[in-house]
């Protein structure tokens, strides 16, 4: 029972801590969009309303039950790298170095790692979870919250793992996290910016938008979150000007809190899964 209540706590002091952080952010896109918008934004904002209030209602959903979660497993992520020394690897490296410099690069890496990750959510045993995310159809900052659980824990998971067996230091590792994290209300941003010549380095609104593009010719593009690099050098990168396409996504999802959180776990979301059958053979129910 304590530990019901613990948990519920924990919860409610999540909830609690979100929503102070997510004054500093509507306040920054509303004010941003207002100046390049202007009257727009506001058929703009009632146009998005209904995709923004699932958004929500999706961040409610995640918060009360997986930061609880996630707040355990960090520590014990923590430790049982201690434990097993993988942490060791490199951590004299870093410890040599200024906080400054360790930061840019834990960002760097946590791109990298990132990008990679972002690569395997694409592929079809991970992308019924992730396809929640793309199934915003008037994408918004608050896209960013519109996760399913599974993409959120695989996400901590892969990406913390990463940089501490890379060695990094607490500091850095939470670094990487809110400086990926509020980028990526950034790119989310309804806002038809390409960077010019920053986009050689950055990934900018206008690139991220086309990653969420129901085009064909935008399908499995533009993985980073930050470093445009990434995409140039792996061959992803696809930025032909302001995303002006439909978003979303062809899987059949009821835009419902029920329909978004449940669909990972309905056969018909795996069916270009290619499943092992008893005698060997493999089953492709849809290439």
């Amino acid at each position: 029972m304590e530990a019901v209540v613990d948990f519920a706590l924990r919860g409610a002091e999540a909830l609690r801590v979100t929503f102070i952080g997510l004054i500093a952010p509507a306040i920054f896109f509303f004010s941003i969009g207002l100046l390049a918008k202007r009257k727009q934004l506001f058929s703009d904002m009632r146009r998005a309303a209904k995709e923004s209030g699932l958004n929500a209602s999706i961040l409610i959903f995640n918060t009360a039950l997986l930061l609880p979660i996630i707040s355990i497993a960090s520590v014990a992520t923590s430790d049982i790298a201690g434990w097993i020394g993988i942490s060791d690897f490199g951590r004299s490296f870093w410890t040599g170095l200024t906080p400054g410099l360790v930061i840019f690069m834990a960002v760097f890496w946590g791109d990298f790692v990132g990008y990679w990750r972002h690569r395997l959510e694409h592929s079809p045993l991970l992308w019924p979870s992730h396809a929640v995310h793309h199934s915003d159809t008037e994408m918004t900052w608050l896209t960013l919250e519109r996760f399913h659980p599974i993409n959120r824990i695989t996400t901590f998971l892969i990406d913390s793992t990463a940089l501490l067996a890379l060695g990094f230091p607490p500091y850095a590792v939470v670094a990487n996290n809110l400086v990926r994290h509020y980028y990526g209300y950034f790119i989310h941003a309804d806002l038809p910016w390409t960077y010019n010549r920053w986009s050689l380095v950055f990934v900018s609104p206008a690139m991220h938008r086309w990653h969420h593009a129901a085009d064909p010719r935008a399908f499995d593009t533009n993985f980073a979150t930050v470093f445009s690099i990434f995409d140039r050098i792996f061959g992803t990168y696809r930025v032909p000007g302001p995303c002006d396409v439909p978003l979303g996504v062809t899987d059949k999802m009821a835009p419902t809190l029920i329909g978004q959180m449940g669909y990972a776990f309905t056969p018909r979301a795996y069916a270009r899964v290619r499943w092992p059958r008893s005698n060997g053979s493999k089953l492709n129910s849809s290439d």
